[in-house]
Formats: C-alpha cells, sequence, structure tokens
C-alpha cells in the first residue's frame, strides 16, 4: 500500500480503498441479504477512525471537500430525475397526501425533534429536518422485496420513498440557503434580497439547463454516444454557476434540472437515468464511507442521551403523527396506515447530504453544525437496524405480508402459461400472469390464477403490479418481438439472471441471432411458443416432483426419458429455470416442474 510522505495514504491508493470497499460492502450485503448501509457504515469506521488506514483530510486534503460536493450535487439531481410530474399525477391519493401533507409536516415535526431532543440550534434543526423527510429509496426497496408486503403499503412506502426524495433535498438546499443569508448578510432585508436572488438565480440556471439539454437531445445536437458525457458536463456548469451567485445553491440548480429533465419526455431518458443510477450508486457508495471514515470519536461522544431522545422522537412521534395526519379522513384500513406510520428507514442520501450541510454549518460558525453527521449515522443506523429486524414479523403480525417465496411473473396468457402456473402454483410459488389482451387471460381466470389485465411495460403496470413480489420472469407471448422487449427492458428490474424467454421461431443463423444484450436466458427444451402450444394439443401435462435422497433427479430421469424439466423449486422456495440438459445435480427436497408426454407415469413414487 502507497504511503504518502505525511504518513498517510497516498490519494490513488485512497480513492481505490474507498471505491473498493464501498462497492465491496454493497455486493456483500446483495450475497447475505441485508441493507447495504450497515455494512458500509462498519467498514467505513473501522478503516477510518478505528485502525486508522484512512483520514481524508490527511490523505486526501483540500480535494475531500469539493469532491463530496460534487457528488452529491450529482446525487440530488439523480433525486430530481425521479420526479415525473405525469406519474404523481397518477399515483394513488395515499401519495398525493404522503407528499403535499406529509412532507411539511414531517420537516416540521423532524426539526422539532432536533431541538428539543437532540438540542440543536434553530439553524442547524431547520436545514437536518428538511433532509429528515426523505425515507431512503435505496433502503425501502430491499426491505420491501424481503418482506413481500400487500401491495397497497408497499407500493405507498416504495412511492413516498422515490418522490419525496427530490422534495427534502428542495427543503434542506432552501433552509441552508435562508441561514447562509442570515449569516452573511447584516440586515435582515439584505438577507431576503440574497436568498430570493439565489433561489431565483438557482432556479433558472437549472430551468435553463434542463430545457436546453433536453432541446439538444430531443433534436439531434448530441450523438448518442455523447450524451451522457454531456449530461454530466451540464450538471457541473449549472452547479458552478449557481454557486458562484450563492454558496451551495448549487445543490438547488441541480435538482431543479434533474426534475425538468425528467418531464422533457426524451426518448432516451430510460438509458441516461440507468447510466446514471449506476453512477450514483459509485459515488454514494464512496461518499457514504469517505464520511463514515471521517467520524471523529470525540464527536461522537457528545452524543450522550440526547440522541437516543431524538431517535425515539422520530420514530415513534414524528414519523406516527406525519403519517396518520396524512391518511387522516381516507378508506385506507388501519393495519396498512399503523404499517407505513411505523416504517420509515432513512438512506444513504440522508448521510450524504447532512453531512455536508453540517461541515457547511459549521463553517459558518454554527457550532453544532458538526453533530448534523453524527447525528445522521446515528438515524440511519437505528432505522435500518430496527426495520431490517422487525418489518418482516411486524408485517406478518398486522396480516399484510406473504409468508411465501417470491413468485414468478409470466407474460403472456395462453393454455402454456396457465399449466405452467397451475404447476409453479401447485409447488407452492406464487404466479401473476399478464396480457395486454383480456381474452387471453380467460383460461388463467377460470382456474383461479391471479392475473393482471394490461401491458406489463407501461406506467400503469408500475402502480398496480407488485414487482417486489416477484423474482422471476418468464416472457412466453405468441409474439418474439415483444418478448425479446419485455425481457430487455424489464432485465435491470429483475437481474438479467432472472429474465427468461420462450425461443424465438427464427433463432439460429448470424442472420436472426440476436447479441447477448438482448432478450431472456432460454429454459426448459428451449422450444418456441408454437411447439409448447402443439405439445399441450398432443396431451402432455405438467407434473410436479419433489426430490429425496431415495428418488434423485438420475432416477426420474430414468423412468421419464422423453420429459422436460421446466423448473426448479430449492427447499426456500427459489426458482431456477435452467435448460434442461444443464441440470445434473438437485438437492434433497427440491421439486422439479415438469413437462410429460402422453401416458407417461405422473406418479413417480416421490410426486407430490
Amino acid at each position: 500500500m502507497a504511503v504518502a510522505e505525511t504518513g498517510g495514504m497516498d490519494p490513488v491508493a485512497a480513492f481505490a480503498l474507498i471505491g473498493a470497499i464501498g462497492v465491496g460492502s454493497q455486493w456483500l450485503a446483495w450475497r447475505l441479504r441485508m441493507p447495504a448501509i450497515v455494512l458500509m457504515l462498519v467498514a467505513g469506521v473501522l478503516v477510518g477512525p478505528v485502525f486508522g488506514l484512512i483520514d481524508p483530510q490527511r490523505d486526501i486534503g483540500a480535494l475531500a471537500g469539493p469532491m463530496i460536493s460534487i457528488a452529491v450535487a450529482i446525487i440530488l439531481f439523480e433525486g430530481g430525475l425521479t420526479l415525473n410530474f405525469h406519474t404523481l399525477r397518477d399515483a394513488a391519493q395515499g401519495v398525493m397526501r404522503l407528499v403535499v401533507i406529509g412532507a411539511p409536516l414531517g420537516w416540521l415535526l423532524s426539526a422539532l425533534a432536533l431541538r428539543y431532543g437532540a438540542g440543536l440550534s434553530w439553524e442547524a434543526s431547520a436545514v437536518f429536518g428538511g433532509i429528515m423527510i426523505v425515507t431512503g429509496p435505496t433502503v425501502i426497496a430491499p426491505l420491501l422485496r424481503q418482506a413481500r408486503m400487500a401491495h397497497r403499503p408497499a407500493a405507498l412506502l416504495q412511492w413516498e420513498a422515490i418522490v419525496n426524495d427530490p422534495i427534502g433535498a428542495l427543503a434542506a438546499v432552501l433552509a441552508f440557503e435562508a441561514v447562509v443569508a442570515l449569516r452573511t448578510v447584516e440586515t435582515l432585508g439584505g438577507a431576503v434580497w440574497s436568498l430570493l436572488v439565489g433561489i431565483v438565480v438557482a432556479t433558472v440556471l437549472g430551468a435553463l439547463g434542463g430545457v436546453g439539454l433536453a432541446q439538444a437531445f430531443r433534436r439531434g445536437y448530441v450523438p448518442e454516444y455523447m450524451k451522457v458525457p454531456a449530461l454530466f458536463s451540464a450538471i457541473l456548469a449549472v452547479f458552478a454557476l449557481a454557486d458562484g451567485v450563492l454558496h451551495e445553491s448549487g445543490l438547488l440548480a441541480v435538482t431543479i434540472m434533474g426534475v425538468v429533465i425528467a418531464n422533457a419526455k426524451l426518448p432516451s431518458y430510460d438509458e441516461l437515468r440507468r447510466f446514471k443510477e449506476h453512477a450514483t450508486v459509485l459515488l454514494v457508495s464512496g461518499v457514504f464511507v469517505l464520511l463514515a471514515s471521517s467520524l471523529d470519536f470525540t464527536t461522537l461522544a457528545q452524543l450522550d442521551w440526547r440522541a437516543v431522545l431524538f431517535v425515539a422522537a422520530v420514530v415513534l412521534v414524528a414519523r406516527p403523527v406525519t403519517v396518520l395526519t396524512a391518511f387522516a379522513g381516507t378508506d385506507l384500513p388501519w393495519r396498512e396506515r399503523l404499517l407505513i406510520a411505523l416504517t420509515g428507514p432513512r438512506g444513504i442520501v440522508l448521510v450524504a447530504v447532512a453531512g455536508l450541510f453540517g461541515t457547511r454549518l459549521a463553517e459558518l460558525g454554527i457550532e453544532d453544525g458538526g453533530l448534523i453527521g453524527p447525528l445522521a449515522f446515528a438515524l440511519v443506523g437505528a432505522t435500518v437496524v430496527l426495520h431490517g429486524f422487525t418489518l418482516v414479523p411486524f408485517a406478518r403480525w398486522l396480516g399484510l405480508a406473504d409468508r411465501a417465496a417470491p413468485g414468478v411473473l409470466l407474460v403472456g396468457g395462453s393454455r402454456w402459461t396457465t399449466a405452467f402456473a397451475e404447476a409453479l402454483e401447485k409447488a407452492e410459488v406464487p404466479v401473476l400472469v399478464t396480457d395486454p389482451n383480456r381474452s387471453h387471460l380467460r383460461r388463467a381466470r377460470e382456474v383461479g390464477v391471479a392475473t393482471y389485465f394490461g401491458d406489463i411495460l407501461a406506467e400503469a403496470a408500475e402502480q398496480n403490479v407488485a414487482f417486489v413480489s416477484y423474482a422471476t420472469l418468464v416472457a412466453a407471448t405468441d409474439n418474439d418481438a415483444y418478448n425479446t422487449l419485455v425481457a430487455t427492458d424489464l432485465g435491470p428490474e429483475f437481474g438479467r439472471t432472472n429474465v427468461y424467454q420462450i425461443a424465438r421461431m427464427n433463432s439460429e443463423g448470424a442472420r436472426n441471432s440476436l447479441p447477448e444484450t438482448l432478450g431472456g436466458r432460454r429454459f426448459g427444451s428451449a422450444e418456441t411458443y408454437a411447439a409448447l402450444d402443439r405439445k399441450l394439443a398432443e396431451g402432455w401435462t405438467f407434473g410436479t416432483t419433489r426430490i429425496t435422497e431415495a428418488f434423485s433427479v438420475g432416477d426420474w430421469r430414468t423412468r421419464n426419458p422423453d420429459g422436460v424439466i421446466m423448473a426448479r423449486v430449492r427447499p426456500g422456495g427459489e426458482v431456477k429455470m435452467d435448460l434442461d440438459d444443464e441440470i445434473t445435480k438437485v438437492t434433497e427436497g427440491t421439486r422439479i416442474i415438469t413437462m410429460l408426454p402422453p401416458g407417461a407415469m405422473q406418479d413417480n413414487g416421490a410426486a407430490d
């Protein structure tokens, strides 16, 4: 490990270690199925104040502050890019109430909890209380996926996190601008004027930057391969210009710029959003580890019983009062209200923004600004651990969580998907069959299989289908092009390894073959829609067999040489749909879902 002359780590080595820890923590959290923020917090504290491997001020020096500012600017731009007004208008009434009523009330109650619970000044409380509106979109999604909650409360929690992300950022930025104006201008009138000028300039720059970039993209002034570099360059330019007028107003400008681009209806919006999400994950990881490694134990020692009182006030008073007030007078069942009221994990964005503003407040002479960072870590750590361990049993106690394993989403209503869905349900796997043609779903409805009428790629599906309840997707319509589109578009949502597609009619040869980046994985016998439908017409049936120590997959193959293994359901409920000829070893307790020719024995001695 390179060591600088000052006795610290070489800046390049420090950057490499921070990146490795941040991304490595997220990967390990994915493998362990736990919130990444917990591992990043522990890792950052270990390499920072505990072992002293990284000290940002020592190893990175003056560049640490500007780097965090730019990273937070991009993170807030990403938050603005999620706020689509069309989607918000179409959202349920509950989401609107959580935004219109809940956000301002949550800001007020959070500020009161900081002022009277943690004992912070009104200035620090107003700034930190604004960003506390954000409930952590990067944290809530894994928790909801783990809990497999009922659709309505899960959708409300997820949409609240997405929509309040930019609103919380705007609230914190506006509060900070007010503090800066009051602290740096001698008269109240001058402070108000300075604040208004900064807000107006930031709004105009953000709006112009967003509109100008959207028009340049729409009219083809920027080639596709330069759109992402142009986007990031524009973010930095708008941030720097607005900051030159009023310090930190650049954060407001880039957030507004993100909102403008989100509502510009760009054809390339999805590509920009996905690349931006990847960059944001890297930046969020780096900023979080950087802030965690910067923690000072002497500052942490200042967190006494009032910090515990603050966290308790937020979790037990501010959050429940905000949610229950927002839902007052609605027909939302009390169980769902209670679950949402007691579920509010904070995430990485809160720590990143709070850490930056805490440093800026301290530089303005507000002494307790230095406590904002440690308090943010305390709140995030407490809420993530609390909800991470209690959300599942609490939701199940209220009867709002599915005890079954993550299910399978079958796109395309047909005789084959209906029969496959019945076999999956027999293996205790939840299934949803979707199709934009209502008549195609008639057979599935007749046998009691859950269905969704509509295009799975439409915006309406995001609000009406609980995607978090399904871990596997199978595109199986009679349209090969649509199957490829669905598998490609929803690949990032489910993970490429969990998206499957029935074989295309013409897929052999260089003229018709598709690149690996398009479509889904093959499974079962890798046959086309017509071939699978023909097998059912010839009398083929589905069977479900449990593999035991006495009856192996080899024994099943011996008895059914012409049968096809379509899927495997592991004891924990995980579904795998590999190619039949690739399945060589199946663990004991696994259920295999098979297609059997006419006359084959359904009872193999281990059949369910």
